[in-house]
């Protein structure tokens, strides 16, 4: 029996993973992967008026669980705190090991530049948990070593050299992916920002680039984008 392929979304706080690539998600969910949304914090600390920090975790953890159901998957959110995130082992080895339970088929994660810290550590926190995850010499918790590839995906506070290298048609996906994000508090109620404006917006200008309706974008890793094949693409020569 074949083993079945799982999409894993690395954000830095819950939601995140879900408008970078929620309709991504959901076009894989469609079509039979398990799809995870892993959030390294709630982002609770852009609680709104009269809400505590810690009451606003557990709403920001809920909307999760909800947003992550409508798209066809689950929600993971680590106990990490919002706008202290540190590059250590410590949660470099909690992530890795957790990527030799889910093993991904593939990881979706920010790109490397962003005006916020948190975003900017999650990267590299998944591209070091790969290289722990994937090397046999690292015991964890007695887990199998577990190698995953892993793209950057688009988020407005993250766009200093993000550039797209693959644009995926999410056409049919991209009312679902709004019905999802309309769960969180944030997106629809944010008075400094958006979001879902913005990401409605952005779906349609990089479908409107990509000749489909809507679209939703990925970055190879720095150093990633090299591609081997027998010509031009698309117009390979035969062997």
């Amino acid at each position: 029996m074949e083993k079945k392929k799982h999409l894993v979304v690395v954000g830095a706080h819950c939601g995140d993973a879900e408008i970078q690539a929620g309709a991504i998600a959901h076009k894989y969910a469609k079509a039979g992967w398990d799809v995870t949304f892993l959030h390294l914090t709630a982002g609770e600390k852009g609680n709104p008026p009269n809400v505590s920090v810690e009451d606003y975790a557990k709403q920001k953890k809920q909307e999760a669980e909800k947003v992550a159901e409508i798209l066809g998957g689950k929600s993971i959110t680590l106990d990490y705190k919002d706008a202290e995130l540190t590059f250590n082992d410590e949660i470099i080895t909690h992530v890795a090991t957790l990527m030799r339970k889910l093993k991904p088929t593939v990881v979706i994660t920010h790109w490397v530049n962003s005006i916020h810290p948190d975003h900017a550590l999650c990267p590299r926190i998944v591209q070091a948990a790969q290289l722990k995850a994937g090397l046999p010499g690292f015991d964890l918790d007695g887990l199998a070593p577990h190698f995953y590839p892993f793209y950057h995906s688009e988020n407005w506070e993250d766009m200093e050299g993000y550039e797209p290298d693959i644009f995926v048609d999410v056409s049919e996906e991209f009312d679902t992916y709004l019905e999802a994000l309309s769960n969180y508090w944030f997106i629809m109620n944010s008075s400094s920002f958006r979001y879902y404006d913005y990401y409605k917006a952005l779906g349609t200008v990089r479908g409107c680039v990509s000749r489909a309706t809507y679209a939703q974008t990925l970055k190879f890793p720095v150093g990633g984008n090299v591609r081997r094949g027998n010509g031009i693409p698309g117009h390979e020569l035969p062997v």
